[in-house]
């Protein structure tokens, strides 16, 4: 029994044993509870203090805001500041500019009362003054017409038919006509003085109307002082209307101022029909103003016509007023 009650102890004290380690098993589980209790708090003041921290940065953040919304305010309370600054500018510049359309429209009216106020005037003067003949009216409207030369006229009525009987053409392309005039004019005494020699040109200019050429010397000759191509006189050739103008001019104004007139000499034709006549003075003609003349000058007129014989062309410048001596 007492063997049996010896080994019932070592077991009791196993079991035991058993029942502590069991136990101390056991605590670590407590442990962990205890840790994990521990960190709650730790957790929570985390927490806590990210709270903190955020509700302190969102004031900031609020405060930054706010300041951003104040900003732009001011900004928007200045910019409307200045718009109602610019409106009253406006506004005060806004009666000038209607004054002074106000102005400009009156003005207006005014020029164009004035203007209808003259066109009525202008329409009563003319309702006052008398009409104007037609025939001025009319000579207005056409164009001027060229009239022909009387001599030129004498000519083709007179001259022509009576040539034409006494000659007993048998083609009228066979009546002789007047060519042309030549006026040649030398001035080889003022050859070595320029301006003299130009006013002897101008002479001829006048007289004839047209400008003259200034002729030159073919050759040199020692005894007349004349060098080739020096100027030493002037000519013009006259045809159609400028000649029958100078020849109606010599004809009847001319040739009738001439000192002791008798006629024209009857023996200066060439034998081909073509008469040369002297003028000793060119004061004869109405062009020449006797106190502007620095020399009297002569020249030398020969007239080219169409005849073969020199009968007929004594017969023509007789028909066309030709004085020829008696």
């Amino acid at each position: 029994m007492a063997e049996k009650t010896k080994t019932a102890a070592p077991e009791s004290e196993k079991a035991e044993v058993k029942t502590e380690k069991a136990v101390k098993a056991s605590k670590p589980a407590e442990k962990t509870e205890k840790a994990v209790k521990s960190t709650k708090p730790e957790a929570e003041k985390a927490e806590v203090k990210k709270e903190k921290v955020v509700k302190s940065t969102k004031p900031e953040a609020e405060k930054a805001e706010v300041k951003k919304e104040k900003v732009v305010k001011s900004t928007k309370s200045e910019a409307e500041k200045t718009e109602k600054a610019a409106e009253k500018a406006i506004k005060a510049d806004a009666p000038v500019e209607k004054t002074e359309k106000a102005v400009e429209k009156a003005v207006k009216t005014t020029k164009t009362e004035a203007e209808k106020a003259e066109v009525k005037t202008e329409k009563a003067v003319k309702a006052t003054k008398p009409v104007e003949k037609t025939e001025k009216a009319v000579k207005a409207t056409k164009p001027a017409e060229k009239t022909e030369n009387r001599l030129k006229l004498r000519y083709k009525n007179e001259v022509a038919p009576a040539l034409y009987k006494h000659f007993n053409y048998k083609n009228v392309n066979e009546i002789p006509k007047l060519v042309k005039i030549v006026i040649n004019s030398g001035l080889g005494d003022v050859k070595d003085n320029s301006k003299s020699f130009q006013v002897g040109v101008d002479e001829l200019k006048s007289i004839s109307g047209q400008r003259p050429v200034v002729t030159k010397a073919k050759k040199s000759v020692a005894n007349f002082k004349v060098r080739e191509g020096q100027s030493i006189g002037a000519k013009v050739t006259l045809r159609a209307e400028r000649m029958y103008e100078f020849l109606d001019k010599l004809i009847s104004i001319a040739l009738p101022r001439v000192r002791d007139f008798r006629g024209v000499p009857t023996n200066s034709f060439d034998g081909r029909g073509n008469y040369s006549l002297g003028i000793k003075e060119q004061l004869i003609f109405p062009e020449i103003i006797f106190d502007q003349v620095e020399k009297t000058r002569g020249f030398d007129i020969t007239f080219v016509t169409s005849a073969q014989t020199d009968e007929e062309a004594k017969e023509l410048l007789k028909l066309m007023g030709m004085p020829f001596k008696a």
